[in-house]
């Protein structure tokens, strides 16, 4: 599967340089970044929550664990898992679980943890369960210079 429509577009329009990585089938973030041979801590993984103000798009490496508490206190919001059937509406252009971290390419705000703030490359979904795209940490950064951050994951 080529990368999602909805990101190569975001990722067209914002001028970003990107190298695709192609690995074998994986079912995780984890799997990924080990199928990839890239380390967890630079795959950037999404994590789409709801609440009754909409949704939110929390980006987190692969090798740690979202701390919904410490999310919720940064953005005095009481955020649970979106539904599976509300990531396939969302994402259509993307298969379950491969989700890319830039909410803005689908109209969904996006919350980033600082641990992915330093890192000199970050990788990510392309939208399939056999591709990655690599982007330089400067590059990553741009893209999330006006999103919320902060300190809400703990290595898994």
């Amino acid at each position: 599967m080529p990368i999602a429509n909805s990101l190569r577009n975001f990722m067209l329009a914002e001028g970003v340089k990107y190298d695709v990585l192609s690995h074998t089938h994986s079912s995780t973030s984890s799997e990924a970044a080990q199928a990839a041979h890239v380390p967890g801590d630079r795959l950037a993984k999404a994590v789409l929550l709801e609440d009754d103000s909409g949704y939110v798009l929390a980006v987190l490496p692969a090798s740690c664990r979202l701390e919904l508490g410490a999310l919720h206190h940064a953005l005095h919001r009481r955020l649970g898992l979106a539904t599976e059937s509300e990531v396939g509406e969302l994402f259509r252009d993307c298969e379950l679980g491969a989700i890319p971290p830039f909410g803005e390419a689908y109209g969904i705000d996006t919350v980033l943890d600082d641990s992915l703030m330093g890192q000199p490359e970050v990788y990510f979904e392309a939208g399939d369960h056999e591709e990655l795209i690599r982007v330089s940490g400067d590059q990553f950064r741009q893209l999330f210079a006006g999103a919320p951050h902060g300190h809400f994951s703990r290595h898994a």
